[in-house]
């Protein structure tokens, strides 16, 4: 062993981000040997929060993640279910907070690049791109700049890799001011037969790089993204990582060409920890040793250490185990796609991780001890507070006509016609729905399936409730699935929060994992992958709770897909699922922060039981053609949905009167709530099905006309479109 680099200082053990309890852990593994340098940065990495999950793991554990049509859940690079007709899809969810903030562009470039190899690394073409973005206020002096940034990095990947991003979501926050979020999710589908995992075997067996060459951007991206910031931010530029889509291209393709022969034996891709993480986890999993050449790896930098080259988090690289003897079947292909292929290493059986530089070894750690036995803390924690539900008579009241301009034109529900068309939403020519509806929905491709995929959380309900607001989140991307008519099949999560160590936000983890594993057992929708990223604030102000949920569903035939669009004039609108008693919940609505500068109250409650009864009802009625048109109840309430509606199909409405607290019910977020509009003829029998259900129907109003009226009141199509498309361009020019 090479000892020149084995003098460790406190120094070195804080700026790792180790505590000195974990630097001790370290010793007891080493058997009181001083590790050096090389080897405590890859502790450090392996053991940081984004790596590990150790405050979160203890309760991850509980979230269901089996169903019968599940293939591999958590654990693997991404989730796979069985999709029938021989096909699996293959999806994943994941943050690049930190590195966003820091450089915009590059910092959600590669967060797309990245969860499209934990995509095709299993075998999978990828077929849509979806991303969950959180920005700081609107009034904030880097929003725009940080909105600018994320929107052309997530597009000119996508684009330039030619994966469709297909949807997403977009809040504004001044809790996300200093720290603003970034999830990319992306959908691929395999044959179900030829699913590629991460387990190495074969002592003996070639470890091979492919992919770019290794440089030194990225270093300790996985230690930064594990901590909070401070005035430094802009210090920690140099750990954002650097991406090239067309490499990234080409690596998607040569992937899969070598994926159709009997080469493969393993393969990870270098994502956070780079060459550490996927040796290390490699190795794990299949219970082998390895050992590594540092000088015969790819690099693009002169006189790159083994400490560089194994903490590098450089983009579009890959790692495999080949059968032995098929090294020249694999170098061939990817030199033709002109990419870097180097045999570095061999697997053994030792159990231990050596990495040489010519002669010298330079680390030599055991592999278990080190990616098992990494810290899994029982944070202390305490419940949030929670707040008394809001009476609407106690709630402000404005006419329904300001009310509704003002919401549609707020930040929060102004169209993102400005933010899709950056992103070619339309390659690969299988998109089905286009970004703005309930879900996105992708044909299979030379099929009549498809998959129907969503995000969504509601950030203010977790704070308020993370328990309610977490079973909202999941009981809203099943609503959207369910509205375009999919069948909810899988989940993943991506949760973001604030410094685990403080009781509270410990609180908001534990509640919103209880409310996820609600819901998903409720709803038969098992969680099947996903990511946490903690240390979400700033200066010690946290950002809101944000369980950012990833649905997919399964359309068995296209052409009963439904829209949101009205189709005709005429139809009859009908409120499905709102209950008597309801008079219209808007605690912690959009109403109530947009209308009466407040954002307080509970959050509104959520049966699952009832949200699956009353979804099931609705997606049996879209499968069977009878209705023409459907939208989820959520933000904005029951008069948001219909302008939505009819700002989507041209066509105006006419509700009827509303006796009583008419903001409530206009406006309320009551969930396990549809609109829908069928033929006039068809209601009498519609009402009896839903009621013979238990499930509450009604007919509140009619399409038709260029207005959104109620009774002698009303707004024209004209303006409410004019508010709801011109706030977001004007905002980007500083023209608001």
């Amino acid at each position: 062993m090479n000892h020149a680099m084995a003098s460790i200082t406190k120094k070195d053990i804080k700026s790792h981000g180790l505590t000195d309890e974990e630097y001790g852990r370290i010793l007891e593994i080493l058997g009181g040997r001083i590790p050096n340098i090389v080897e405590l940065g890859i502790f450090s990495v392996m053991w940081s929060e984004h790596c590990s999950y150790k405050s979160s793991k203890k309760w991850l554990k509980t979230l269901p993640t089996s169903a019968p049509w599940v293939i591999c859940g958590p654990g693997e690079n991404a989730g796979v279910i069985d999709i029938g007709q021989g096909l699996a899809a293959i999806f994943k969810m994941e943050s690049h907070n930190h590195p966003s903030y820091i450089e915009p562009y590059q910092g959600a470039a590669t967060g797309v690049g990245g969860i499209l190899r934990d995509v095709f690394t299993m075998g999978a073409r990828p077929i849509a791109n979806m991303n969950a973005l959180r920005f700081g206020s609107t009034e904030h002096h880097k929003t725009r700049h940080l909105v600018s940034g994320v929107i052309a990095g997530i597009g000119d990947y996508g684009n330039c890799v030619g994966v469709p991003t297909v949807g997403g979501e977009i809040n504004f926050h001044s809790s996300y001011d200093g720290n603003i979020l970034v999830n990319a999710m992306t959908v691929g589908v395999a044959n179900k037969n030829n699913i590629f995992y991460s387990a190495a075997s074969g002592s003996g067996n070639p470890v091979v790089y492919v992919g770019s060459k290794t440089g030194r951007d990225g270093i300790h991206g996985a230690t930064m993204a594990s901590a909070e910031f401070g005035d430094d931010a802009e210090e920690k530029r140099p750990t954002v990582q650097v991406g090239d889509p067309f490499t990234e291209k080409l690596l998607i393709e040569a992937c899969l060409e070598l994926m159709a022969t009997d080469t493969i034996v393993a393969i990870q891709d270098m994502g956070a920890a780079g060459l550490t993480s996927s040796s290390f986890e490699m190795a794990s999993k299949g219970r082998v040793g390895v050992e590594l050449y540092m000088n015969k790896v790819p690099t693009r930098e002169k006189g790159m250490t083994p400490y560089e080259i194994m903490l590098s988090e450089s983009q579009e690289r890959m790692l495999m185990v080949l059968q032995p003897g098929k090294e020249d079947i694999a170098r061939r292909i990817f030199d033709k796609w002109e990419l870097d292929f180097a045999v570095i290493g061999t697997l053994t059986d030792t159990g231990r991780m050596v990495l040489k530089l010519h002669d010298d070894t330079v680390a030599d750690l055991p592999i278990d001890p080190l990616a098992q036995a990494s810290p899994e803390y029982d944070r202390p924690w305490v419940p949030t507070l929670k707040q008394p539900a809001l009476a609407a008579k106690d709630v402000k009241v404005i006419c329904w006509t300001n009310a509704l301009k003002i919401l549609m034109g707020c930040p929060d529900l102004a169209s993102r016609r400005w933010v899709w068309e950056q992103y070619d939403h339309m390659v690969m020519a299988d998109t089905a729905q286009r970004p703005g509806g309930n879900a996105a929905v992708v044909r299979l491709h030379k099929s009549n399936r498809a998959l129907a995929i969503t995000t969504d959380c509601t950030p203010r309900y977790v704070n308020a409730d993370p328990f309610e607001g977490s079973k909202q989140a999941v009981a809203e991307s099943w609503r959207n699935i369910t509205a375009v008519g999919g069948k909810p099949m899988a989940i993943t999560d991506n949760l973001n929060f604030g410094n685990p160590e403080k009781p509270e936000i410990m609180g908001q983890i534990v509640e919103a994992i209880k409310g996820i594993g609600a819901a998903c057992n409720e709803l038969g929708y098992p969680v099947i992958s996903g990511n946490v990223s903690l240390y979400n604030e700033t200066d010690g102000n946290p950002i809101l709770p944000t369980p950012a949920i990833g649905g997919v569903g399964l359309i068995d035939n296209i052409d009963n897909m439904a829209t949101l669009a009205f189709k005709k004039a005429d139809d009859a609108i009908l409120l499905i699922g709102h209950k008597e008693e309801m008079e219209g919940w808007l605690g912690q609505s959009l109403y109530l922060r947009e209308i009466c500068n407040r954002e307080d109250g509970a959050p509104p409650p959520v049966d699952l039981a009832y949200e699956k009864s009353v979804g099931d009802f609705i997606r049996n009625l879209i499968l069977a053609g009878r209705i023409s048109a459907c939208h989820d109840l959520s933000d904005g309430g029951l008069l948001i949905a219909l302008t939505e509606m009819a700002l989507a199909g041209n066509i105006g409405c006419t509700l009827f009167e509303i006796q009583g607290y008419q903001h409530s019910f206009l406006f309320g977020e009551d969930q396990g709530r549809y609109v829908v509009t069928a033929k006039e003829n068809d209601v009498n029998s519609l009402h009896k099905e839903a009621t013979q259900l238990g499930i509450p129907i009604q007919k509140v109003g009619s399409t038709g006309g260029n207005s959104v009226a109620i009774g002698t009141k009303k707004v024209e199509l004209t303006t409410l479109r004019s508010l709801n498309e011109n706030w977001f361009p004007s905002y980007m020019t500083g023209k608001d």
